[in-house]
């Protein structure tokens, strides 16, 4: 008999990719971006989180879950590129992955780039010191068990 296990929902992650130094601008370094924390998957054709991102970035002041989605829409238009992944549904669910990133917050019913800090700021006080170091010392936790369960 099998025994029943929690869930294999994560309750926070973080994906780092290695890429080469950033030379590029606009859309094309946010794309980038999204690939290196895992935002994005490499091959990926949906990357509306990129348009999401660039239009927080680009804004830089508090829109709603509309406003953003219009703002998506348009300049997916002015680069040529298909107007898919829009629906205010998935706006909302691409909102959401940022703000697990903490990239952005809500404040009341809109969203912004969280405290108005840089991204680099975002990354310093953020995820090096909030988000790493909570899920390195879980997995820490998991390599011991591990150790002990296998233990010579």
């Amino acid at each position: 008999m099998s025994k029943t296990i929690a869930k294999d929902t994560p309750l926070g992650e973080l994906t780092f990719r290695r890429y080469e130094k950033p030379n590029l601008k606009g859309r094309d370094l946010v794309r980038k971006l999204c690939l290196s924390i895992g935002l994005l998957q490499p091959g990926d054709s949906r990357d509306v989180v990129v348009d999401v991102l660039y239009t927080m970035l680009k804004e830089r002041k508090e829109l709603n879950s509309e406003e953003i989605r219009e703002r998506v829409i348009a300049f997916r238009k002015q680069k040529n590129l298909p107007v898919l992944g829009v629906a205010s549904s998935n706006i909302r669910r691409q909102l959401k992955r940022l703000r697990d990133v903490f990239l952005i917050e809500k404040v009341i019913n809109n969203y912004r780039v969280t405290e108005n800090l840089s991204l680099n700021e975002i990354m310093q006080e953020k995820l090096e010191k909030l988000l790493m170091p909570a899920i390195v010392e879980r997995v820490k936790d998991y390599f011991n068990a591990v150790d002990e369960e296998f233990k010579k």
